[in-house]
């Protein structure tokens, strides 16, 4: 804390973040139901289809339809028309429903959309091949029967020929549909498995890297912290003054709490777990200023009984980050601690006057801050750094109670 070390304020949402919040409200609103709006999309896209399909068939057997047509082979091309609506439920069943109408009437093209939703459904199935058979002899045999016998075998040629084109046709169209729709599949499949592969080597990398960190931190750091708590316990056993045996008792409970908090830390690394283990809280902050060894005033108010265990943590670790900056970088000054929640938001500031006597340079990264800056991001919130016109510094953290 203070103005050493310190000068370059860190700021993270502020003014601009009830925009963005509400901005992630609107995202989230919108992806609660992620299937609504394609679903309606489709289904309206379907009966668009389905009726301009009807309409497309119905306009064919009008136009080619005789002034002196019978009766029942009107009935049965309207038939085979109003079969279309079923042909994606029921595609075999709406081929052999056109085709009397086709045989004996003009519904041609009704029976051909039929054969090739049949051929995209069904792809090489025998249904497909029966079907085809069935339009194929619709368009090769002319009614009635004593008129098609009548015919020259030149015109029964040309008849199997064109037979053949408006059987083909469809089961064609309808073959390029489905192979287009397995490759969309597939490639769908393989996008998901580069991504299932992905995920699996990124996880291995953070494995490893976690397994490093903890061997680095268990033979180092924790080798180091039992030297300074043994020596600390050496210490209390040696006589000597009031004051260098409470210094030593210090030394070594800050060294046993440090230790047991990184034996902690080197077991979720290992683990591999994604919780940060059990945290203090602000239940936690009247026993971290009275070991703080700096003049602290405290005020909590209005916190929410229901605080998430996150929030609570963070809160705790924003003023113990803060009072360690005020010993190191403000000796002899007096710290603030005003915890408040409000609108569903819980507020840590820290403030400390100017020091009162240089400080002692001591090796620091410059991390502390940076870390609570990015634990407020993540949490939803918003931190705040700034010096103070006394000479002193003040860190301002928010954070939403909502879970």
């Amino acid at each position: 804390m203070g103005t050493e070390g310190l000068p370059i304020p860190i700021t993270v949402g502020g003014p601009g973040a009830g925009a963005t919040d509400r901005t992630r409200e609107r995202t989230t609103a919108r992806s609660a139901f992620p299937f609504k709006m394609p679903l309606k999309r489709e289904m309206w896209s379907s009966v668009a289809m389905d009726a301009a399909a009807v309409v497309l068939a119905a306009l064919d057997v009008w136009l080619v339809i005789p002034d002196k047509a019978p009766s029942y082979s009107l009935y049965l091309s309207a038939l085979a028309c109003l079969s279309l609506v079923f042909r994606r439920w029921l595609p075999f069943v709406v081929v052999l429903g056109t085709v009397p109408g086709f045989l004996t009437g003009w519904s041609q093209l009704a029976a051909m959309i039929a054969l090739g939703m049949l051929a995209t459904r069904k792809q090489m199935h025998w249904k497909v091949w029966a079907g085809a058979t069935l339009v194929w002899a619709c368009r090769f045999i002319q009614w009635p029967l004593s008129d098609f016998a009548e015919l020259s075998w030149r015109e029964h040629a040309i008849d199997a020929i064109y037979a053949v084109l408006v059987a083909g046709m469809p089961i064609a169209i309808g073959l390029l549909i489905g192979a287009r729709a397995e490759l969309a599949q597939r490639l769908g499949e393989l996008a998901a498995s580069r991504d299932r592969e992905r995920k699996l080597r990124d996880d291995a990398v953070r494995a490893e890297e976690r397994a490093r960190l903890a061997r680095e931190m268990h033979d180092v750091v924790s080798h180091d912290i039992t030297l300074i708590a043994m020596q600390a316990g050496a210490l209390t056993a040696a006589p000597g003054s009031a004051n260098a045996l409470e210094t030593a008792q210090t030394i070594r409970t800050l060294s046993t709490r440090t230790l047991e908090e990184l034996r902690s830390l080197v077991g979720v690394l290992r683990s591999g777990a994604h919780d940060d283990g059990p945290q203090p809280g602000i239940g936690e902050l009247d026993q971290l200023v009275q070991g703080s060894e700096v003049p602290v005033q405290l005020s909590v108010d209005r916190v929410p009984e229901q605080l998430p265990a996150k929030v609570s943590a963070a809160a705790y670790r924003t003023v113990q980050e803060c009072l360690t900056n005020v010993r190191k970088h403000a000796p002899g000054a007096a710290a603030t601690v005003v915890v408040v929640g409000k609108e569903e938001t819980l507020t840590v500031e820290v403030s400390n006057d100017r020091p009162r006597r240089p400080a002692t340079p001591l090796p620091s990264g410059g991390h502390g801050l940076t870390g609570l800056a990015e634990r407020a991001r993540l949490l939803g919130g918003s931190f705040e750094t700034e010096p103070t016109e006394d000479g002193g510094f003040r860190v301002r953290a928010s954070y939403p109670v909502d879970p």
